[in-house]
């Protein structure tokens, strides 16, 4: 399971209070896995019951203070373990391209309207990436870490621009 390994690494990166978790998935990691703030918050507690994880110690503990979690050295062995894991592409799943193999068999209706909200879509999310990328990647990292985060996003950039082209190829073909 991939959340957990998703937390750990955000925290690896700073500890952090759940809230503080679930704003920076909302930022960063929630573009390419994304979660819930319920999810989030139960791993949160697996992890630190496994003894992953630990709620920082605070000045003086008060009902309803928020919990500041850091990895421990189980949660850094966890991750570098599932990182080193052999993994298979997973297969795409996406309902847009079934609905379209059964629009071949009940007739296209509507379709072509669909095609275009899904590329205007991509389009918007395409330039939320490359806003990301101008504003934390230029000038183009130079260390391991920051290289390695901007080939995530570039992931994401270079799925976007897949999508913007195969969309304005099948809207194309379906206008013919």
């Amino acid at each position: 399971m991939s959340l957990p390994h998703a937390i750990l690494t955000a925290l690896l990166e700073k500890p952090s209070s759940g809230l503080e978790l679930t704003r920076r998935f909302d930022r960063s990691i929630g573009y390419f896995w994304s979660s819930t703030h319920q999810q989030i918050y139960r791993e949160l507690g697996k992890l630190e019951q496994a003894g992953r994880i630990r709620a920082l110690p605070t000045a003086a503990p008060a009902r309803g203070q928020k919990k500041e979690y850091e990895v421990l050295p189980a949660g850094r062995e966890e991750l570098a373990a599932w990182v080193a894991l052999p993994e298979d592409p997973r297969p795409v799943r996406d309902p847009l391209l079934l609905r379209m193999r059964a629009a071949a068999v009940v007739g296209v209706n509507g379709m072509g309207a669909e095609l275009r909200r899904h590329l205007a879509l991509h389009e918007s999310q395409l330039e939320e990436y490359l806003g990301i990328e101008e504003r934390d990647f230029t000038p183009a990292p130079t260390t391991g870490e920051g290289r390695l985060r901007h080939l995530v996003l570039r992931g994401g950039i270079d799925l976007e621009t897949f999508w913007i082209g195969w969309l304005t190829r099948a809207i194309g073909e379906l206008d013919d």
